[in-house]
């Protein structure tokens, strides 16, 4: 079977743009044959490629990625790695208790893996850190949603703190913010900096990384065909999130979806003092449509970035005109955080995409004899994403988990209506619920 289209990526990947230029894995060239292959090496396809390895320790693993490794998705997310209910459908990210108790449990199994491979495999401290994040909420009704949310927090017993308007401006340096709320349990990623590393540790543990190697065929067999090489492999690991519908399967079940980022150059030692706060912090929006921001300072520099802005584009691409439109609102909401950094302008603009499905649970289990699926993580990415390729590392390996049976206990992304009506609906329920949104964008 041909795959019918490749990724596009707009922009540049930030995260990966500022950390070193790296040597870089081969493009296949050849054909060979192997155990277990797996297609993308993003937090899916890295973390079922470690598991793989723990599980079977001899076996001959190898992973093809289309780009660059981080110059996908998982080198475009917001860095967050969030452990609670994060449902971006909904008022105030909440949802049913007993589901989101379960959410949760998913999140930090993820979570814990991925600390014990940035660990295992010694990576830059920036990669992952245990630090939490806070709800900013601008506004009155955005300071509902945080006090909704927390009472849903104390019903599900999971600890939390309100922070005032102070208390908000001595972390962000900004008195934009009326209130804040604390969760103790998201890690932050460098994305590029963990993906990175995590490659970097499956290859000195013996797996196959191809780089620069997109998948331009499937056949049973399992015979996988690039440009310039071929797989041969009895298992293949599907980890390709919405391109999941280009390998032909949940067609017309999938709602393709780009959010947008711009991230400002590295910011002086005066520049730095000027906006005071903490050095490094991360804020996701208590509405769940408004705009997210993250102060960092590591390799890269100390930088802002900015996050919002949600389009469906069912073909999966963005043009550079639609990036330059969404750019002027991130500079608007930079501008209304930060008036003290006037001078700074934004170094990157890109967009990334995510994959959601219209009841809310993932692309995932044996499609076919020998082929699995570990895709459509919902706007979580770094934790579904781990998650769902572990999981699916088991179930190829004939293992059955507590994990994974929960996982399986979900029912199948259900069919989406034709594609003219989803368009026209979901991106008028994405533009109706920015413009409620008001000042938290």
């Amino acid at each position: 079977m041909q795959v019918r289209r490749l990724p596009v990526d707009p922009g540049p990947a930030a995260w990966n743009a500022i950390l070193p230029v790296r040597a870089g894995e081969p493009s296949l060239e050849g054909k060979i044959t192997a155990d277990w292959l797996i297609i993308g090496a993003g937090f899916a396809g890295l973390s079922a490629a470690r598991r793989l390895r723990q599980l079977h320790p001899q076996d001959r693993i190898v992973v093809l990625e289309a780009r660059e490794l981080a110059s996908g998705p998982a080198g475009r997310n917001s860095g967050f790695m969030i452990d609670l209910p994060h449902d971006l459908s909904s008022s105030d990210y909440g949802g049913v208790l007993d589901r989101d108790a379960a959410q949760t449990a998913e999140n930090r199994f993820a979570i814990a893996f991925a600390q014990q491979a940035a660990v295992e495999y010694a990576m830059h401290p920036e990669a992952i850190v245990a630090s939490g994040k806070i709800n900013a909420a601008a506004t009155a009704k955005g300071h509902e949603h945080n006090i909704n949310y927390a009472a849903h927090l104390t019903a599900m017993r999971e600890p939390h703190e309100i922070y005032d308007a102070a208390q908000m401006r001595e972390i962000t340096g900004t008195c934009y913010y009326q209130s804040g709320l604390y969760t103790p349990g998201t890690a932050m990623l460098q994305p590029a900096q963990y993906i990175r590393g995590l490659a970097g540790g499956l290859a000195c543990d013996r797996v196959e990384i191809y780089e620069n190697s997109p998948v331009i065929s499937l056949a049973k067999g399992w015979i996988a065909k690039t440009p310039k090489g071929q797989v041969t492999a009895p298992k293949v690991i599907l980890a390709v999130n919405g391109h999941a519908e280009s390998f032909g399967h949940f067609t017309g079940r999938l709602m393709h979806v780009f959010t947008y980022a711009s991230m400002t150059r590295a910011l002086t030692d005066d520049e730095q003092h000027k906006l005071g706060g903490a050095w490094v912090w991360g804020a996701t929006p208590a509405d769940p449509l408004g705009t997210t921001v993250r102060k960092i300072d590591g390799v890269g520099g100390a930088r802002v970035i900015i996050r919002n802005r949600f389009t469906l584009d069912p073909n999966m691409k963005v043009s550079t005109r639609r990036i330059a439109s969404v750019g002027r609102d991130h500079d608007k909401a930079f501008a209304a955080r930060f008036p003290m950094l006037d001078t700074v302008g934004m170094e990157f603009r890109w967009g990334g995409r995510l994959c959601l499905s219209r009841n809310n649970v993932p692309a995932f289990g044996e499609l076919e004899s020998g082929l699995y699926a570990a895709c459509c993580q919902n706007g979580l990415g770094t934790a579904k994403g781990t998650l769902h390729g572990i999981l699916a590392a088991e179930q190829a390996s004939g293992l059955q988990t507590n994990m994974l049976v929960q996982v399986m206990s979900q029912d199948p992304p259900v069919k989406l209506p034709p594609k003219p009506l989803t368009w026209l609906g979901a991106n008028a329920v994405m533009r109706w619920g920015e413009w409620r949104a008001g000042a938290e964008m």
